[in-house]
């Protein structure tokens, strides 16, 4: 446990007890509130040191955007596009930050496989279908139609 939710959990604690006496309906709010906060405190250490790789298609379709959106550096990257047979490495990507390896020709459909670690050493792997033609996926589209969406 680290300091953060030692203070929680004490200062929370002596709230419980004061407002006890006073109303234990009151007490008892302060107690979910604790709660909660505990609980989300201990998500967040579990999310730290995670990186995030996107590959993407730049709009000429000459080169493939590889971007870090996670919240560590990425170390060790394997790229491999596999209907083209190129593969290619990258020591380090850090947090917020992109890295574009230029292609020869246009590429129509492409599926890139990455590797990676952080920087722990925790491996982490994806793939992604990039294509120049089709369209973007809509990331808050539902999973079933709802209220004549589009």
């Amino acid at each position: 446990m680290d300091k953060k939710s030692q203070i929680l959990v004490v200062l929370g604690l002596a709230v419980i007890l004061i407002l006890l006496f006073i109303d234990i309906y009151a007490a008892g709010i302060v107690f979910i509130i604790v709660i909660t906060l505990g609980m989300s405190l201990q998500i967040m250490q579990d999310t730290t040191g995670i990186p995030e790789v996107v590959a993407t298609l730049r709009e000429d379709a000459k080169a493939i955007l590889l971007t870090n959106t996670g919240n560590a550096r990425a170390v060790h990257l394997h790229a491999a596009l596999v209907p083209v047979n190129i593969e290619f490495d990258l020591a380090s990507l850090d947090k917020e930050s992109t890295y574009e390896y230029s292609m020869p020709v246009m590429v129509e459909e492409v599926k890139v496989v990455l590797t990676f670690e952080n920087e722990n050493g925790r491996s982490f792997s994806g793939s992604s279908k990039l294509s120049s033609l089709g369209e973007a996926p809509d990331l808050l589209k539902p999973m079933f139609p709802i209220f004549k969406w589009k």
